[in-house]
């Protein structure tokens, strides 16, 4: 009954891996936004392509975290599609590079896992539609962005 949104919380399965398993999910996403970045040529489609797909992973992440909720608890760690929605978020604003992707990925996981400003408390909110699982990790997205931001008028 709940087969589809444990696949869609896990991020295709990837939250059922040992040891950090939102370091899965993140590198996972990452995995992705390299595969986008590679195979779509017009480079300037990709911010476009990950902003439908942050939409997208969002409100079905919020759906399965609901459909999940009652069976898991409130916020698992195997749910991994925040991770990936915030990934997204975080390299949005950026030409594609690997440069990007590995800084991306490393500043967001600081975040993600740091909590600072604000972060931990959207963390800690409860609610029973489950939009608080997936809004710190794209709160985490947005800070990473801005340092990535300031990163890239350095490069």
């Amino acid at each position: 009954m709940n087969r589809i949104p444990k696949i869609v919380a896990t991020f295709g399965g990837v939250g059922y891996l040992p040891l950090a398993p939102g370091t899965w999910g993140s590198l996972a996403a990452t995995l992705v936004y390299l595969g986008l970045g590679w195979t779509i040529n017009n480079s300037s489609w990709l911010p476009f392509l990950l902003i439908l797909l942050s939409g997208l992973i969002y409100f079905l992440g919020v759906w399965a975290v609901k459909k999940l909720q009652e069976e898991w608890g409130n916020d698992p760690s195997r749910v991994v599609i925040d991770e990936a929605c915030g990934i997204f978020v975080t390299l949005i604003p950026f030409a594609f590079s690997i440069t990007n992707a590995i800084l991306g990925f490393i500043l967001f996981r600081i975040f993600d896992i740091w909590k600072p400003f604000g972060i931990r408390k959207i963390d800690q909110m409860e609610d029973a539609a489950g939009h608080h699982v997936m809004l710190d990790d794209v709160a985490a997205g947005i800070y990473a962005a801005v340092i990535l931001g300031v990163i890239n008028l350095w490069l």
